[in-house]
């Protein structure tokens, strides 16, 4: 049984993720503290407990030099004797329908290693986002540069990521939990994060598209067998999306996993024509999620 979390549950959650992630408590803190919700929080029940888990945390994100809601799903966790029976496919399922709820049209995560990357990609997952080969600049810096006002600091640290499309935007609110996680570790080196996307709501990703390439026309058949809703032809033209049975003029098949890489423009350049004259290359780029 699937559930969302309560004031009950909610510590055994917090038990899944100190079992399952070994995170100090101090870190723990911070996070459900700051991030954690019972109603963003999604639960397996079996043998009467919660065995396994996942948050589905709120952020904006520059898309098409437009800011959309995304979740990022954080804390996907299983406790071990209950690992192989398919409990968090589950939960991702109903993630997806949860965020179509919500109005939510696309999810992102940061898939921990390869093998991770491999069990999403079944789920309509892809990357599009690469890890950075460069630091990013320092929060210990930034805040010396503005003593005694947060606020300030954050001015200045969302004038490093606010006008960069493609990118997961941070609230003031966001940035305290972000320095004082950074604090509790010594201020270590960041870096832009590998991470992957799942498109929730291909219409509106694609009509947002629209609207800001007004002079783009084609067509595409999408295909997902997760969420029907996304599984049609849709035909961009004079800065619209719509829905239509007959193929327009640069028709093309796409998955829902390699829809995502297009319209986020991650690495269309290496892709065949039209593609990467239809999609514009992007830099996705997401960061400081307290990792």
């Amino acid at each position: 049984m699937i559930k969302y979390a309560d004031n009950t549950i909610a510590p055994q959650v917090r038990y899944m993720w100190k079992t399952v992630f070994g995170d100090p408590d101090a870190y723990m803190d911070i996070y459900f503290r700051d991030k954690y919700r019972n109603e963003n929080t999604l639960v397996y029940i079996e043998d009467g407990k919660p065995v396994a888990s996942l948050q589905m945390l709120p952020y904006m994100f520059t898309f098409c030099e437009k800011e959309i809601p995304i979740a990022y799903i954080s804390g996907a966790c299983t406790l071990p004797a209950y690992r192989g029976k398919g409990y968090m496919s589950a939960l991702l399922k109903q993630s997806f329908q949860e965020m179509r709820k919500r109005n939510i049209p696309l999810t992102l995560l940061v898939p921990q290693d390869a093998g991770l990357m491999e069990f999403y990609a079944p789920f309509g997952f892809a990357q599009a986002f690469d890890a950075g080969t460069e630091e990013l600049p320092s929060l210990k810096e930034l805040l010396a540069r503005h003593p005694d006002d947060l606020y300030g600091a954050y001015r200045e640290f969302d004038g490093w990521f606010r006008q960069k499309d493609m990118t997961v935007q941070k609230s003031f609110d966001d940035f305290c939990s972000i320095v004082e996680e950074a604090a509790l570790f010594g201020f270590p080196p960041k870096r832009n994060l590998m991470g992957m996307a799942r498109i929730i709501d291909a219409e509106t990703l694609l009509s947002v598209f629209a609207q800001h390439y007004e002079d783009k026309i084609f067509s595409l058949s999408v295909k997902d067998s997760l969420l029907p809703e996304n599984e049609d032809t849709f035909v961009v033209q004079g800065g619209e999306c719509k829905r239509q049975r007959k193929e327009g003029d640069f028709h093309f098949h796409v998955p829902i996993g390699e829809l995502v890489q297009l319209l986020l423009g991650y690495h269309t350049s290496q892709k065949d024509e039209p593609l990467r004259t239809l999609f514009p290359e992007k830099k996705p780029q997401m960061n400081f999620m307290l990792e």
